[in-house]
C-alpha cells in the first residue's frame, strides 16, 4: 500500500497548471512545483483555478482532486474511473437493496462508533482535573454504553439511526465538557453554518476525512455513493460517510486535543454577519499542519492485531468491506478504538 500525501492549495488567487509530470501552482507568492508522483490527493481550500490539462493529468495518475468550502463542506471531488471488478459493485448494490444485510452492516458501523465514542469520553474523564467534571463525563460514557446495548433490539435502519442520533447528543454534551478547560465553548453540534470555533474545526476535519474515505472506496472498486447506514441520495457520498463514522471519534479526539493544548487560538477564526464562524487562512494552515501529523500517528487495529497508521485506516476498512461484500468474510469488521 502506497503512503503518499495530500497537497493543499489555500490561496484564493492561485492557478494550477500541468507541465512535465508536475503541477505548477502560480500565485502572487510565486510558483510552486508539485510532482504528481509524490501525491495521492489535491485539496483546494479556496477559489483556486485548475486547468483541464492539470485535471486530466491528476486523473491519469490517480490523484484525487477535491474542493472544500470555507465551512469544510465538499464542493466537488474529481477522480478517475472507478477501478476494481464490476461484480463487486453489483454485490454492493444487492446488499444495499437487501434490508437485512444492509441493517447488519449499519449495526456494525454504529456499534463501532459508539464503542469508540465511549472510550474517548472515558479517556477525557480520566484526564480531567476537576473531579465533578470527571464524574459528569463518566456518567455520559455510561449512557452511551446503554445506547450501545439497545442496538441489538433494532429491527430497521431508521431505528439504528435513531439510537446513533440519541448517543450523538449525549456524546457531544461530553465533548463540550472536555473542551471547557480551553479557550472555547461548545454547546452542541451546528453545521450550516458552524456557530463556534469548535464546530468550525469539527466540520473542516470531517470534510477532510470524508475525502479520504471517497478515495479509499474508489481505490478498492466500491461506489462511494451507495451506502448502508447513510442511504443513497443524489449527490451524497453515502458509503464514504459510512466509513467516516468509524473514525469520527478519532477525529474528535484530535480536535479536543488541539483545544486543550491551546494549539489553536481565537484569532485563528473569523465571524460572518450571518453568525457563522470559520477558520481564517492562518487557522487553516495551522490545523492542516497538525492534521498531517495526526495522520502519521498509529492506532491498534484489533482485527489485524497490530498498530497501523491513521492514514491507512480508510483504505483498510474499505478493503475489509469489499471482502465482506464478495463473501470472503462472513461479517464486516469495523474499526474500534482500543
Amino acid at each position: 500500500m502506497r503512503h503518499l500525501s495530500t497537497a493543499y492549495v489555500r490561496n484564493h488567487t492561485a492557478r494550477i497548471s500541468h507541465r512535465r509530470g508536475s503541477l505548477h501552482v502560480s500565485s502572487s507568492d510565486g510558483t510552486h512545483r508539485i510532482p504528481l508522483e509524490a501525491i495521492d490527493a489535491l485539496l483546494l481550500l479556496g477559489g483556486a483555478q485548475i486547468t483541464t490539462q492539470a485535471l486530466d493529468a491528476c486523473v491519469q495518475r490517480g490523484v484525487r482532486v477535491a474542493a472544500l468550502r470555507s465551512n469544510g463542506a465538499v464542493r466537488f471531488i474529481v477522480s478517475g474511473p472507478t477501478s476494481g471488478n464490476v461484480h463487486l459493485r453489483l454485490a454492493q448494490n444487492r446488499v444495499a437493496c437487501d434490508c437485512d444485510q444492509s441493517l447488519a452492516i449499519s449495526k456494525a458501523t454504529v456499534a463501532a462508533k459508539l464503542q469508540s465514542s465511549r472510550r474517548v469520553v472515558e479517556r477525557w474523564a480520566r484526564d480531567h482535573k476537576d473531579p465533578a467534571e470527571a464524574d459528569g463525563l463518566s456518567t455520559r460514557a455510561s449512557l452511551i454504553r446503554k445506547r450501545l446495548a439497545r442496538l441489538g433490539e433494532a429491527r430497521t435502519g431508521d431505528q439504528v439511526r435513531g439510537i446513533e442520533g440519541d448517543a450523538a447528543r449525549i456524546y457531544f454534551g461530553a465533548l463540550g465538557r472536555a473542551v471547557a478547560s480551553g479557550e472555547f465553548e461548545f454547546s452542541g453540534r451546528s453545521r450550516r453554518p458552524p456557530r463556534d470555533p469548535v464546530n468550525a474545526m469539527l466540520g473542516f476535519c470531517y470534510a477532510m476525512l470524508v475525502t479520504e474515505c471517497v478515495g479509499a472506496a474508489e481505490s478498492v472498486g466500491l461506489d462511494y455513493q451507495i451506502g448502508f447506514l447513510h442511504r443513497p441520495r443524489a449527490g451524497r457520498p453515502s458509503l464514504a460517510l459510512d466509513l467516516a463514522e468509524e473514525l469520527r471519534a478519532v477525529t474528535d479526539r484530535f480536535v479536543v486535543s488541539m483545544v486543550r493544548r491551546r494549539q489553536i487560538a481565537p484569532d485563528d477564526f473569523v465571524s460572518t454577519p450571518g453568525g457563522g464562524v470559520y477558520l481564517n487562512d492562518d487557522g487553516r494552515q495551522r490545523l492542516i499542519a497538525m492534521w498531517e501529523e495526526h495522520k502519521e500517528s498509529s492506532l491498534h487495529h484489533q482485527l489485524l492485531g497490530k498498530p497501523v497508521g491513521r492514514w491507512a485506516l480508510p483504505s483498510i476498512q474499505a478493503t475489509l468491506l469489499a471482502r465482506h461484500l464478495r463473501q470472503d468474510l462472513p461479517a464486516y469488521p469495523p474499526f474500534v478504538l482500543r
